[in-house]
């Protein structure tokens, strides 16, 4: 036999990453057949289906985390939520003056969400302190 037959391809961590994966996205898929199902069997059945697919999710979830399978996302550094914050704002004022600039004396209209027009009027305070 083949030496490199009986190499494998992906890491076990690997595979159960991939299996994971697809056990959030049957998921998702039993639940949009639950609630869009007219028959009440057949959302039972999806319902079932779907809550039998949660336990084998986590407990492959837990399985992963104590053998060291799972990393979860570190969290951000404020440093680096700064960083992007005056990113942003470079970029909003470097907009705006471009619209300045080649609309002249048009009326300007920026899309403002409902409940934002007096907090864009007034000092923003920083999310974190």
């Amino acid at each position: 036999m083949n030496q490199q037959a009986n190499k494998q391809l992906l890491s076990e961590e690997d595979l159960a990453s991939i299996v994971l994966s697809d056990l959030k996205r049957v998921v998702r898929e039993y639940a949009t057949a639950a609630t869009e199902a007219t028959c009440p069997d057949m959302r039972q059945l999806f319902t079932k289906l779907m809550n039998n697919t949660l336990n084998a999710q986590g407990q492959l979830f837990t399985a992963m985390q104590q053998a060291n399978m799972y990393n979860t996302a570190s969290p951000a550094l404020r440093q680096e939520l700064d960083k992007q914050a005056q990113q942003y704002k470079q970029t909003q004022q470097q907009t705006k003056q471009f619209l300045q600039q080649n609309l002249g004396g048009q009326q300007q209209s920026m899309y403002v969400p409902a409940g934002q027009q007096q907090a864009s009027q007034t000092q923003h305070q920083p999310y974190f302190n």
